[in-house]
This record gives C-alpha cells, sequence and structure tokens, in this order.
C-alpha cells in the first residue's frame, strides 16, 4: 500500500531488521498462495477472505484492515484499476492481469509488498507491461545502497519504465517501512529535482513499489474513496518489495527466503 505520509526517516538495529524480515516473509508467503489459488470465476472478496486466514494463522494481523478505515485485509486491483481496489463480488476473469498487495503487523513491525498476477491468457501487451513494471522494481532495488541518493532510485525505475514506452504514476509513491506501515522517506517513482533526496544509509528500510501504466501517467479516484484507476483507461502493473539498506547491499526482506 502507498500513501505520502511522512514522518522521521528512523535507521533500523539488526534485531530490528530481523523482525521485518520475520514480517516479510509471512507477507511472502501469502503472496505465493495467492499467485496459486487465483483462477477465473473467483470473487476478489474469496481471495481477501484467504489472505486474512493466511495472515492470522501465521500469528500476524493484516495490516491494511482498518488503516484509515480500508474495510479488507487485501488491496486487490484489475486491469485499469492502479491501487488500493477493495475486493467485494467482482468476479476474476480469463485475461485480467490482477495487483495484489498485502501488508501485515507482526511483534510491532510492518510487512508489506505487492505483485501482478496473469489471469488465464493475457494479451502481450499486458504482458509485457507486467514484465517491465517487475525489471523497474529490481532496477530500483539495485540503487539501495549505502553512500547513493534516493533520486537514484527513483531515476532508475523512471528510466526503465519509459525505455519501454510506459508511464510511472505520479499521484502514488513508496514510502519508508518499520514500527509505523508509512515512514520517511516518500519514494516517488520519477526523477523530480525538488524532492526531498537524503543520502542512503545503512538500517534505512523502504517499501519500494512501481506503479506503471500501459498509456498517460495520470489516474483518477472512484468514488469510493480508494480504488485508483488510470485517467484513460488502459492497463496498470504494481510491483512492490520492502528493501533493507545494508552494508552487503539490498536486502530484499519481502522476497522468499530473504536476498
Amino acid at each position: 500500500m502507498c500513501s505520502r505520509v511522512a514522518s522521521v526517516i528512523v535507521l533500523k538495529s539488526d534485531a530490528e531488521l530481523n523482525k521485518l524480515y520475520a514480517a516479510n516473509q509471512i507477507v511472502a508467503r501469502t503472496l505465493r498462495l495467492l499467485s496459486e489459488k487465483i483462477e477465473p470465476g473467483m470473487t476478489t472478496a474469496a481471495l481477501d477472505a484467504l489472505a486474512e486466514q493466511t495472515i492470522r494463522a501465521e500469528g500476524a494481523e493484516p495490516a491494511f484492515k482498518g488503516y484509515h478505515g480500508f474495510p479488507s485485509a487485501l488491496c486487490i486491483s484489475i486491469n485499469e484499476q492502479v491501487v488500493h481496489g477493495i475486493p467485494g463480488k467482482r468476479r476474476i476473469k480469463n485475461g485480467d492481469v490482477v495487483s495484489l498487495d498485502v501488508g501485515v503487523l507482526l511483534d510491532g513491525f510492518y510487512g508489506d509488498a505487492a505483485l501482478t498476477v496473469p489471469v488465464g491468457d493475457i494479451a502481450p501487451a499486458a504482458r509485457k507491461l507486467l514484465r517491465v513494471t517487475e525489471e523497474s522494481l529490481y532496477k530500483g532495488i539495485e540503487k539501495a545502497v549505502p553512500g547513493g541518493r534516493l533520486a537514484d532510485i527513483s531515476a532508475a525505475v523512471q528510466q526503465h519504465v519509459e525505455d519501454h514506452g510506459f508511464s510511472v504514476v505520479r499521484d502514488f509513491v513508496g514510502h519508508g517501512i518499520g514500527r509505523s506501515l508509512h515512514e520517511d522517506p516518500q519514494i516517488p517513482n520519477f526523477y523530480s529535482p525538488a524532492a526531498f533526496n537524503p543520502r542512503l544509509k545503512a538500517g534505512m528500510v523502504l517499501a519500494l513499489e512501481p506503479m506503471v501504466n500501459q498509456g498517460t501517467h495520470k489516474v483518477r479516484v472512484l468514488h469510493d474513496g480508494w480504488t485508483a484507476v488510470t485517467q484513460d483507461g488502459k492497463l496498470s502493473a504494481h510491483y512492490e518489495h520492502t528493501v533493507a539498506v545494508t552494508a552487503e547491499g539490498p536486502w530484499i526482506l519481502s522476497r522468499l527466503d530473504g536476498r
């Protein structure tokens, strides 16, 4: 889940990083299960129920449920929906691209990650969008090293996306994460000379999450107050990992088995 909420950048100790790793591994396992179970005909509410059941069975709490009034454990965004889709009666169809965003709270620390799943046979253009969006996430992760700048991450994501003819969403950004779901720094997926651009330090933990559109970068929020959709109705994809900046390089806390 993305936000523009800001606070103070907090560096995490090794013990705190281990707790963040445990929380994010629950996120990773939940996303893997959802990716395996999703199929045409399934309602988004059924996926949400499975996510919440899985999270609670792991001894964690669903971080999104009740967050600023969000009603569900899982954000499910389909096709032209960018982020923050609310699960309900909608049935998933063959050819859909479905973004799944999971957050958990475990032992006082948060985990957060997302991916976009192709359902059945999807168009080649849609498959390219998913591939490029995921690649852009890893381009950003490569820049999450001590001594670099936050804008290095943003620029790497934007360049890869735009080199392939897509656009990055401007209205939603990545974020720091730790004892709060959304901490400083905000992490745009595009370079802006006016953006806050701190030097990266070991102990920072960043939720990097490119949101990439086939057409215009512009989005609008539906009347439910949550679901963001592309203004032109074209497809969108969303990938996210929680990453720790360490002296040994980026530690992807939300990837199964870590680095």
